[in-house]
């Protein structure tokens, strides 16, 4: 475990953050380090490796616990997938490497229940669900949290690239990532204040080819490995066979319908389609050479409607279990609103909107969104910037595209169907 320090390995109090007044310790606690437990969720990967590897040398009491969150016997070697069997030998062979204690507990009912389930339900609905989210709120900083304190933690650290740091109110707050291309905190907006307290991230502040080459400086058998890209649970990513398993009968045939009322085909079932797919919608020569786009998945009548791309367009959306982790109380905002950054998708920047908070929480983009669909969470920030501050976020339950979009200037029929 000796090695020449690196920028990357003195970890500073931007990635933990400091503490007002005094700074014991790199965590931001008022005890020597050798008399801090910290236990550390290991998924096998490089990320939460490095953090293990990161803290054991800085002198803590770390203990490894991985979860085993699924029937892994279908996913067992293969790639992009976290949490499945390979992973967990992994995770071994690291806290092995660097002589700390490893626990694997067994979370498959209850990531059954409040994520697979749920995700299926939602998919089978119509909406665009993220089981990411729904897997750090209701499990790593639910029943791990709990888990962690039973097993006399100061503070659960993982290896998401986010950070936290101390507010002017002394409360920890959550922040994005400096490297804006591996930030996560998107899916991590459901994290409560109480939470954020005993939480740690020490990659906040670093790029991945720093975590790399602290991985191989550390000899970690996980330096080189691949990043995780599928949702664990659905195999080579084919979320259809997997809501057709846990819900026979969700894949109801039904009529692909114009916006301007025109049936141009039949499906097969809306569990195919996504919000914004214009390829594999079946139609053959009945868009009259005009690219089509999924708009709307109507599952109540089986309906997948389509449109022209300006029918993407989204001006507001409704939100449903609203979380406020910025400053002040959310009931604070004014009627008139507050102006911030928010992101509809892991895969884009945030992007100017105002949050309105009276009968329900809703944004006013600035701008209007393209392929924006219920089910998705909705981020907000102090800012675009790396390194901004997390404000909180909710679930996209409605979408509304801007006033006159179904106007006869638009080439649209004046009576849509309702969207």
């Amino acid at each position: 475990m000796n090695a020449d320090p690196s920028r990357a390995s003195e970890i500073s109090g931007d990635s933990f953050g400091e503490s007002p007044g005094s700074r014991p310790n790199s965590l931001g606690l008022a005890k020597p380090a050798n008399e801090t437990r910290v236990v550390v969720a290991m998924s096998g990967g490089v990320d939460s490796s490095v953090v293990a590897a990161l803290l054991k040398e800085q002198g803590y009491d770390v203990v490894a616990v991985t979860m085993q969150l699924y029937d892994h016997g279908a996913a067992v070697h293969r790639k992009g997938a976290c949490c499945a069997g390979q992973d967990i030998h992994d995770a071994r062979l690291v806290a092995a490497r660097l002589d700390i204690p490893h626990y694997v507990l067994d979370y498959e009912e209850r990531f059954r229940e409040r994520v697979i389930n749920p995700f299926a339900q939602s998919y089978a609905t119509g909406e665009t669900p993220v089981p990411c989210i729904s897997c750090n709120s209701e499990i790593k900083f639910a029943d791990l949290f709990e888990t962690a304190l039973a097993l006399g933690a100061d503070v659960l650290a993982t290896g998401h690239y986010v950070s936290t740091k101390y507010d002017e109110a002394g409360q920890r707050a959550l922040y994005r990532a400096f490297d804006g291309a591996r930030d996560q905190s998107y899916f991590l907006f459901a994290t409560t204040k109480a939470q954020l307290q005993l939480l740690r991230f020490p990659l906040g502040d670093m790029t991945k080819a720093e975590v790399r080459a602290l991985a191989r400086r550390f000899d970690l058998l996980v330096a080189d490995k691949a990043d995780s890209q599928d949702i664990c649970f659905v195999p080579e990513g084919k979320y259809s066979d997997l809501i057709e398993r846990l819900s026979p009968g969700a894949a109801v045939p039904g009529d692909i319908v114009h916006i301007d009322g025109r049936v141009l085909g039949r499906h097969a079932g809306v569990i195919h389609y996504t919000i914004g797919q214009r390829r594999g919608l079946g139609l053959g020569g009945m868009s009259a050479g005009e690219p089509l786009y999924v708009v709307k998945l109507d599952a109540t009548h089986s309906r997948v409607v389509v449109g022209p791309r300006e029918a993407l367009a989204t001006h507001l959306v409704h939100l449903r279990g609203l979380n406020w982790i910025g400053d002040g109380a959310v009931e604070e905002i004014p009627a008139e609103g507050r102006d911030i950054f928010v992101q509809v998708r892991s895969t884009r920047p945030p992007v100017p909107g105002r949050l309105f908070i009276g009968e329900g929480a809703r944004v006013e983009f600035a701008h209007d969104e393209d392929g924006v669909s219920p089910g998705q969470a909705c981020v907000f920030y102090a800012s675009d910037q790396p390194q901004a501050r997390v404000l909180g976020g909710g679930f996209i339950s409605a979408t509304e595209p801007p006033l006159g979009l179904f106007s006869k200037s638009n080439h649209i029929h004046p009576e849509p169907l309702p969207l």
